[in-house]
């Protein structure tokens, strides 16, 4: 994006915040030994105790953390931004990155990250990596990373003559079939209102999901008809329900009683599975990578990073701050207290209760699946366009609309979308 097109992005969103009541007023002049850090929703919770040893490292800083919840965090970015109120580090979304980079509100990190050696790129999973790059400029460093892949039953798979979990489409299609053909009325869980599993079967792909450089959808391609084309299928075959998460009194019960056998979900599940499935039921159940059109398929992308903003004042300082939540003991102490996934894979190989985190019983398919992650279109548009994708999945599963019809019309929708962000293109090509 050209300066120009940063400009006038730059311009609307203060027109717009001008207008709203909650705008902040400009902050005042900053201590050059404070440092402001914004964390978001169990982060935020965790942020001081995490951070004792920066304290203890640096004395003579005052460090002023303050904790956001989720729903409110986005607006509170674009507020604080639009009245010069940013901090100096915040966590952030993977996929509001490129919206906050297209307002000029983060500090490029392609200059600092030289400054320390150890942060190097071979040592995060490449394909979070990436998702820290927009328009060729780094603008954060992976904090912690968000993938999806399947919970299993694998009890009752080899009840069914599968000894081990499903590596491809086929033979995922024939282990469900063999489960519903053994008495499991759906025995893959697929909530319509969640679109990480589609998402994840489009990424498999390797055709891009937007073209023209973002300017226009690609959902009508080749590839992405064939993840729905397969998607779909599942619900169609009455393999899965077509049931929103609301409808499931609780997952974790059903899941335990054995109504479904695959799950597809996020790391989180691992610490609600372990407590809230009964004793006997703990060495039934493991976490498996998800099985791709023929062999082992990538996932999301996904997670949180730290940025630094281009308006803080004590950038050397926040840079510290930075690199210290980076480090791989750091990261696993997180872990702890989280159950984020830490995105180095020297986090993963460190000691913790006997074991490296990359052997762990639960865990270890998440490192695999890390190993094969890819990263969702980089435009600041990209969270309308997979809610408006789901929608139209889940209208096809209920209509039985056809594939090509229902990504054709999905195509007009996205296109209608990106109509903004062609015309900034178009505008900043032509200055």
């Amino acid at each position: 994006m050209t300066q120009a097109s940063r400009a006038w992005t730059r311009r609307a969103w203060l027109g717009a915040a001008a207008a709203a009541p909650a705008l902040l007023s400009a902050c005042k002049p900053q201590d050059a030994n404070t440092l402001r850090f914004w964390a978001m929703g169990r982060e935020g919770e965790v942020a001081a105790e995490l951070l004792a040893g920066f304290r203890a490292e640096n004395p003579g800083v005052n460090l002023r953390i303050e904790a956001l919840p989720w729903t409110a965090a986005h607006e509170k970015l674009l507020t604080a931004f639009a009245g010069d109120a940013t901090p100096d580090v915040a966590q952030m979304g993977n996929t509001w990155l490129p919206e906050m980079a297209a307002l000029g509100a983060l500090e490029p990190l392609d200059d600092w990250l030289p400054r320390t050696p150890s942060l190097a790129a071979a040592d995060y999973f490449e394909g979070i990596w990436q998702t820290n790059e927009v328009a060729a400029r780094r603008v954060g460093v992976p904090w912690y990373v968000d993938t999806r892949l399947m919970y299993v039953r694998h009890d009752l798979l080899a009840r069914a003559g599968f000894q081990k979990p499903p590596t491809d489409w086929a033979a995922w299609h024939r282990c469900l079939g063999a489960l519903q053909a053994g008495g499991m009325a759906t025995p893959i869980l697929l909530p319509t209102n969640e679109f990480e599993p589609l998402l994840a079967l489009a990424l498999q792909q390797g055709e891009p999901l937007l073209r023209e450089g973002g300017r226009r959808g690609n959902f009508a391609g080749a590839g992405f008809t064939q993840a729905l084309r397969f998607y779909l299928r599942l619900f169609a075959d009455g393999y899965a329900p077509g049931i929103s998460n609301n409808q499931v009194a609780n997952l974790w019960q059903e899941f335990g009683r054995g109504s479904f056998a695959f799950y597809i979900s996020g790391p989180w599940n691992i610490g609600e599975f372990k407590r809230r499935l009964p004793p006997e039921l703990q060495s039934s159940w493991s976490t498996a990578p998800l099985p791709g059109p023929t062999g082992p398929g990538a996932s999301i992308a996904g997670g949180a990073s730290l940025v630094m903003f281009k308006r803080s004042s004590v950038k050397p300082l926040a840079w510290k701050l930075i690199e210290y939540l980076s480090r791989p003991a750091v990261q696993l102490q997180f872990y702890r207290l989280t159950g984020n996934l830490p995105p180095r894979r020297s986090s993963w190989a460190l000691p913790m209760d006997g074991a490296s985190l990359a052997q762990d019983r639960y865990a270890a398919a998440y490192a695999e699946q890390l190993e094969r992650v890819r990263p969702a279109p980089a435009v600041p548009e990209w969270e309308r366009i997979v809610q408006e994708m789901q929608l139209f999945a889940a209208r096809a599963i209920h209509e039985r609309s056809d594939v090509h019809s229902t990504a054709r019309a999905l195509d007009v929708r996205v296109d209608a979308l990106l109509e903004k962000r062609r015309w900034m293109l178009d505008r900043g090509s032509r200055s």
